[in-house]
């Protein structure tokens, strides 16, 4: 058990140690800042707001506001790691994040380097979630509906927004369902709004009609949904040629920090497009999911809480083994429960976060998405591609597609054969492919019924 703050700052010194800095100059700067830090704790005996303010207070007298938010940071870390390590009882950032309701660090760190606090972080705080008049019973309605079984998850971000609607809007108490649900819809005039709008209502009057099966069933109207899909964004397939570039880049990716990093953006990469993994499903493989005899990788509880082991050709397998060799010889955890995708920092896996940045990173250097903003080719057309390139393979190998799509829905990890149809975008070498089983198959029996006729 170790006791801070200490006279002989060693706290500090083993802490900055343990980060592994490259440069001298980095340890020297951390311990700097950790020791101005300690001094102004050890004048006011505990690590509250109050102190934090004291500390930031001095930091601004001569540093520019942006260093001191990078100081702010350093110290918010150690922190974390004296709250980890049972030190102090929490680290005061997450206190105030709970009481405040606030989602980013780095604002609470703002609001408390300004003349006046507390009235900044009152500016800061959220809404406390589902604390409307209607917030008991929708909280009540999302337990239910788990208890079943179901996620909820993006249902439940529904029903946070529109709570928070009817904090700000206490006049709407008194109102009946349709006037709050018409001042929620009239907040945004986009069509994703409307369709969210839509939805919500039929969540809304699901839970009432659980409170009271004597009401109506809603019937609801597809319009709004039917706009959202007329103004789909079409999925981006990328063609063998896409995919070679992207896997070349990968290996040759910057990355002198962390040499392992290409390697495991190209293992990514593989998976995502040659198994259509999703991005959260890449972020939680396990060593222990890679079955080498087999040649399969176990996917577990993901969605619509399946596990399902997926086979893997032997070139993607091969790929695979020379990825866990060099993780081993990098001091990857050869624990079979650590991430599969492994780094030396933090939680030691990568997150899904984590997997789409350094996956879209490389669309953009790879020059089929633009450098900058939300336009282009995504990460989850990956998919599409996928289950589009399989299909033309089937084709040219002479196999009847309809036959296959069970499977290929299995392996995708879909509920039915109807949500693998919306990954079929109709390309043009697919439509040819089509078109010549068509020709081969179906023009024979044309023939066949021009010459029975009389």
């Amino acid at each position: 058990m170790i006791a801070w703050p200490d006279s002989e700052r060693r706290v500090i010194a083993d802490y900055v140690r343990d980060l592994g800095m490259r440069t001298e100059l980095a340890c020297t700067v951390y311990r700097q800042i950790l020791n101005s830090f300690q001094t102004v704790v050890e004048r006011h005996t505990i690590i509250d707001q109050s102190t934090l303010e004291a500390w930031l207070s001095e930091r601004t007298r001569y540093w520019a506001p942006s260093t001191t938010e990078h100081h702010a940071r350093v110290v918010d870390r150690f922190l974390s790691y004296l709250a980890g390590e049972a030190v102090i009882a929490a680290n005061p950032i997450d206190i105030l994040r709970t009481d405040y309701q606030i989602r980013t660090r780095c604002s609470i760190w703002r609001a408390l380097a300004t003349t006046d606090p507390d009235a900044a972080l009152a500016a800061l705080r959220r809404p406390k979630p589902f604390g409307s008049f209607l917030g008991a019973m929708m909280r009540d309605h999302i337990a239910l509906m788990r208890n079943r079984g179901y996620r909820y998850t993006t249902q439940t971000t529904w029903c946070l927004r529109f709570d928070r609607h009817l904090q700000a809007h206490p006049d709407l108490v008194s109102q009946p369902m349709e006037v709050m649900l018409e001042s929620w819809r009239a907040v945004r005039s986009t069509h994703n709004h409307a369709a969210e709008c839509e939805r919500l209502e039929g969540i809304l009057a699901k839970a009432l009609r659980h409170k009271d099966p004597a009401l109506k069933t809603r019937r609801p109207n597809p319009k709004p949904l039917q706009e959202v899909a007329r103004h789909w964004r079409r999925p981006h397939i990328y063609s063998p040629a896409d995919v070679r570039r992207m896997l070349n880049l990968a290996r040759s990716y910057p990355s002198p920090r962390a040499p392992l990093r290409p390697l495991t953006i190209y293992t990514m990469l593989l998976l995502a497009y040659c198994a259509g993994l999703r991005r959260s499903e890449i972020a939680r493989l396990n060593l222990g999911d890679v079955e080498l005899g087999a040649c399969t990788i176990t996917i577990r509880e993901t969605k619509f809480f399946k596990t399902r082991i997926l086979p893997l050709s032997e070139s993607v397998m091969a790929e695979l083994v020379a990825y866990i060799d060099a993780r081993r010889r990098a001091g990857g955890s050869q624990d079979p429960e650590s991430g599969l995708f492994w780094h030396a920092q933090g939680s030691h896996r990568y997150t899904p976060t984590a997997v789409a940045w350094l996956l879209v990173d490389l669309l953009r250097r790879a020059g089929l998405k633009p450098r900058r903003g939300k336009i282009g080719p995504r990460l989850h057309d990956l998919r599409h591609s996928m289950v589009v390139n399989r299909i033309l393979e089937w084709y040219r190998a002479g196999i009847n597609p309809q036959d296959r799509l069970p499977f290929l829905a299995t392996y995708m990890c879909h509920r039915d054969i109807h949500s693998t149809l919306v990954y079929i975008t109709v390309t043009q070498d697919l439509l040819q492919e089509a078109s010549e089983r068509f020709r081969v198959l179906g023009a024979p029996c044309l023939t066949l019924t021009q010459e029975g006729r009389p």
